[in-house]
């Protein structure tokens, strides 16, 4: 899953983005609205974690942009404005979900992946080839037996189950579970499917495509 945490609140920003990546997620960050038009335009992203009170483009004009470019990405504010009025205003705006400062953090973790499923139109548990994969719990099984996944891990075995059989690229598994700092030319991606396959066993369940990537 790949977050765009757009906060111009550096410390919060820089707590709440190491907090979402130690839950496995990619994250990316913006200081101000204009960085994070410009970041929304040029990755994809599940979902936009959006502070409202924003320098440059205030945040109401970020999400009425996002939500009027039609992406796939899910919008939850995130502000100190949490008055009933507020959160109709943003919902209107085009948001998607809506949480007042100050958050618990569980509970902003929970919200995100909540949108991301409903973005990728995918079901809270994951079922393929006997793996099973609660994503809101993060237990991965294999017939039964729990497999011990890195944060990372889960986050590639979680594109390759919801691609459901397709052939995901090395770049497509590094833009959506890296964030913007992973060097493309790098073998992350390669280490990272090797030790998933270890983990999993046998028979294995990872295919590489030659020249195309990898499927479950």
């Amino acid at each position: 899953m790949r977050v765009l945490l757009i906060e111009d609140e550096v410390l919060l920003a820089e707590q709440v983005a190491d907090g979402l990546r130690d839950q496995g997620m990619a994250v990316d960050l913006a200081a101000d609205g204009l960085d994070g038009l410009h970041k929304a335009g040029a990755n994809r992203y599940d979902v936009v974690v959006l502070d409202r009170d924003l320098p440059l483009v205030h945040g109401d004009q970020v999400c009425t942009a996002l939500a009027a470019g039609g992406g796939d990405a899910r919008i939850l504010m995130l502000t100190a404005a949490g008055e009933a009025a507020d959160r109709v205003a943003g919902l209107t705006l085009g948001a998607d979900d809506y949480l007042p400062k100050p958050f618990v953090f569980d509970e902003l973790v929970l919200r995100i992946r909540a949108l991301a499923r409903r973005a990728n139109n995918a079901p809270r548990v994951l079922r393929r080839a006997g793996l099973t994969f609660d994503t809101a719990r993060r237990v991965v099984t294999r017939d039964g037996r729990v497999i011990p996944l890195t944060t990372k891990e889960m986050a590639v075995l979680e594109i390759l189950m919801g691609a459901d059989g397709a052939v995901v690229s090395a770049e497509d598994l590094l833009e959506r579970a890296w964030d913007e700092h992973a060097d493309p030319f790098t073998a992350t991606v390669r280490v990272t499917i090797a030790r998933m396959r270890r983990k999993l066993g046998d028979p294995p369940l990872i295919e590489t495509v030659v020249g195309a990537g990898y499927r479950l």
